[in-house]
């Protein structure tokens, strides 16, 4: 079995082979880091001082892509080599590039007084240095610029590569640090939060123990898996307070291993522990993570949030370190903003393929790695302010080498206050997280139109069809996949930027190609949330350390924290969940409940289920039982943890 794995956009990568000995300079063909500069219609300031610190990544290719392909695929699946896994220095050897190529790089950077730090998968490079060095090691002229009230460097003119270094370079990344990822967290709408100083989560909010039951969760526990031997790496853009993860732990009653929490600061690490940059999202992930598997260690791989470079060496960090048997990162942004960012030559071309040539050296490893699919529903790109509205899925949970993580609302009956008084909302049956369902009470939430209130909600579920891979092997061929329902609630105006509201939907079909997102779902929509604890939160308006809060955030670090339960249940790591989990859903009993009722009460503002189909977008294979995926996990047998 080969699975697909080329971007569209990576023909932009090919690269001539540069004139003269090392340390010559030449154009080339297409650089990979496209044409430079900033956004359309960015001021530049003025070029960058040349004493500026700066750290920028050079990825390379894997080589014998083909090959590794097809070794993932073997790994993945029931044969000789199911859960034979490779160390890191067999994957270097076999895919990272030679040493005499990373040594042609690294002494031709040296010469500016550039420093190097080579993975030991010999795929990354990350060089230190300043602004004039870079500007005289890649020809580029680094300048700083402003746009959309942020400022920013970003480089003027395409970088090019030492000679002979051209085709074997995938990335340059960190000349330009514009651009943030975003977290895949939400607030819930209309529901009072109530303060406390309680050593206890706020009545009403949802904890592990509700996760525990609602997914089956209690016969690992059962049978003595807790996590132990086992850990979880985090991915993420923002720092963690650990105090408030062991608090979280605490006040809920969770018994877990004393001094579990390792930080990592990757490429200098993301700054101080703050709301603005995004602690929050850390917190959950730990804390959840962590919850479900309260004996397992954690490794937390914190990095600084802009142009790229740290999102990707963390991965590479996690991966290449090898020591997580589960990696979980909620991050993200669209394939549209990237797509334009590639346009405008301020994102390289070969961004999109570093995360998944990272997610590859995950799965040959053995590494279950996932991302949340997003929040905005079909519509990932609108989450950018000022965003586009065209249909569009996040990245990088569209890479067909990472478990994307989607969401749901589970059921029940949701009490609102407002001035309009109170009332109830009734959910019957667990369905693909979209705010629609709140919809036909826009009176009630103070809005004088249903448009009005539905077009600043755009609220659920990511998920969709990828625009950048193709449907991969283990997809194909499953019922429901490239074949959906649809609910256009909202549909695209006034130049793809802002929103017409149907208010009645009609059920349209149609067919679809591309990576199908997400490949699985739990409970992710902040009506149905979790609760969080932080003191970040404590504040004059909120004076309580605790919040209710959903999105997809939530399901890629609990996938983790299982994980580390049914690696130990196993007795081994399983490895890549995606060739596996389809495989058991097209079985004779599928450990998954597909959410195939088609309609307004099972989409995600646009993508809904059909009935009886195995997949169906949004909600993706549906929700797991967690201990029938483990056991079906387990008697797929085979393997053993790489040497």
């Amino acid at each position: 079995m080969q699975w697909p794995t080329k971007v569209l956009v990576t023909a932009a990568l090919v690269m001539t082979a540069m004139g003269g000995g090392l340390g010559s300079m030449g154009p080339a063909a297409a650089a990979p880091y496209g044409s430079g500069g900033g956004p359309g219609g960015a001021t530049v300031l003025g070029s960058t001082p040349a004493s500026t610190p700066m750290t920028v990544s050079i990825i390379f290719k894997v080589r014998h892509q083909t090959q590794l392909t097809r070794r993932i695929a073997a790994v993945s699946t029931p044969g000789p080599l199911f859960r034979h896994y490779l160390s890191v220095a067999q994957f270097a050897a076999a895919y990272g590039q030679s040493p005499q190529t990373i040594s042609r790089l690294t002494e031709y950077l040296s010469q500016f007084g550039i420093t190097s730090d080579v993975m030991a998968n010999n795929l990354v490079v990350t060089a230190q240095g300043t602004a004039g060095a870079f500007d005289q090691a890649f020809r580029v002229r680094i300048q700083n610029q402003q746009y959309g009230g942020k400022t920013f460097h970003a480089p003027k003119g395409a970088p090019t590569i030492p000679d002979g270094m051209g085709g074997k370079v995938l990335a340059v990344l960190g000349l330009s640090n514009y651009g943030q990822a975003k977290s895949q967290l939400a607030l819930p709408v209309g529901m009072s939060q109530a303060a406390t100083t309680a050593n206890t989560p706020p009545a009403g909010m949802r904890t592990p123990a509700d996760l525990v039951e609602q997914y089956n969760v209690a016969p690992l526990y059962n049978a003595g898996f807790t996590g132990q031997g086992q850990t979880i790496g985090i991915v993420t853009l923002a720092a963690l307070n650990p105090s408030d993860a062991y608090t979280f732990w605490a006040d809920n009653h969770i018994a877990v291993l004393s001094n579990r929490l390792s930080l990592v600061n990757v490429d200098g690490g993301p700054g101080p522990v703050s709301l603005k940059s995004g602690s929050t999202e850390t917190t959950v992930d730990v804390e959840q993570s962590g919850a479900l598997a309260p004996q397992a260690r954690i490794i937390v791989y914190q990095a600084p949030n802009g142009g790229g470079t740290g999102f990707v060496d963390a991965y590479f960090t996690a991966v290449t370190q090898d020591v997580a048997g589960s990696v979980s990162s909620s991050w993200g942004t669209s394939e549209t903003a990237v797509m334009k960012g590639i346009r405008q030559g301020f994102v390289s071309p070969g961004y999109p393929e570093a995360f998944t040539e990272a997610y590859m050296e995950g799965a040959v490893q053995g590494i279950s790695m996932f991302a949340a699919s997003g929040d905005a529903g079909a519509y990932a790109a609108s989450r950018a302010p000022g965003g586009p509205t065209n249909l569009s899925v996040g990245m990088p949970s569209d890479s067909p080498y990472v478990t994307s993580a989607g969401g749901t609302t589970l059921p029940g009956t949701q009490t609102y206050t407002t001035k309009a008084g109170t009332f109830t909302v009734t959910v019957p049956r667990q369905r693909t997280w979209g705010r629609d369902y709140l919809f036909p009470f826009w009176k009630e939430f103070g809005f004088p139109s249903e448009a009005a209130w539905a077009t600043l909600h755009a609220v659920g579920s990511g998920g969709g069809y990828s625009q950048l891979y193709s449907t991969p092997a283990y997809q194909q061929g499953v019922r429901g996949v490239n074949a959906f329902s649809a609910v256009p609630w909202l549909t695209p105006i006034n130049n793809n930027t802002a929103w017409q509201f149907n208010p009645s939907p009609s059920v349209v079909v149609g067919t679809a190609s591309g990576r199908n997102i997400p490949d699985l779902a739990m409970n992710a929509d902040p009506q149905t949330g979790y609760a969080v604890y932080s003191t970040l939160f404590d504040s004059a308006a909120h004076p309580s350390d605790w919040l209710q809060i959903g999105g997809t955030s939530f399901v890629a670090p609990q996938l983790a924290g299982l994980t580390a339960l049914i690696n130990g249940e196993v007795g081994a790591r399983v490895g890549f969940w995606n060739p596996q989990i389809y495989r058991f859903a097209t079985g004779g009993s599928s450990p998954f409940h597909p959410l195939d009722t088609t309609g307004t009460s099972n989409d995600n503002l646009y993508y809904t289920g059909t009935a009886g189909a195995v997949y169906n977008p949004g909600s993706g294979l549906g929700t797991p039982n967690i201990a029938a995926l483990a056991s079906q996990f387990q008697m797929s047998g085979g393997g053993s943890p790489p040497s």
